[in-house]
């Protein structure tokens, strides 16, 4: 099992249209969202390229907003930890 784990950016929510559209998703075996932060537990993962997109919703400004991260690991072997971060693109 593969999880991805998305810090939220300050002040901003996963909409409610986002959390359908994942599980919806054939791989997608759940979503959890705890304290800011969406896990997507994945069957598996194979060669295939993937793409997951969560629209966040804004629900207080923050000024000075800080990039958030992105963890992707095997949850068996939480070891080969691949991280990233994004920032918000617009409004």
């Amino acid at each position: 099992m593969v999880i991805i784990e998305v810090s939220l950016l300050s002040g901003f929510v996963m909409s409610s249209r986002s959390r359908i559209l994942l599980e919806n998703r054939t791989i997608v075996k759940k979503i959890e969202v705890k304290a800011n932060v969406v896990y997507i537990y994945l069957e598996k993962l194979n060669d295939e390229s993937q793409t997951f997109i969560l629209q966040l919703e804004q629900v207080i400004q923050v000024k000075n907003l800080k990039p958030a991260s992105i963890k992707i690991y095997d949850y068996y072997q939480p070891g080969g930890l691949q991280i990233s971060c994004y920032s918000c693109v617009g409004s």
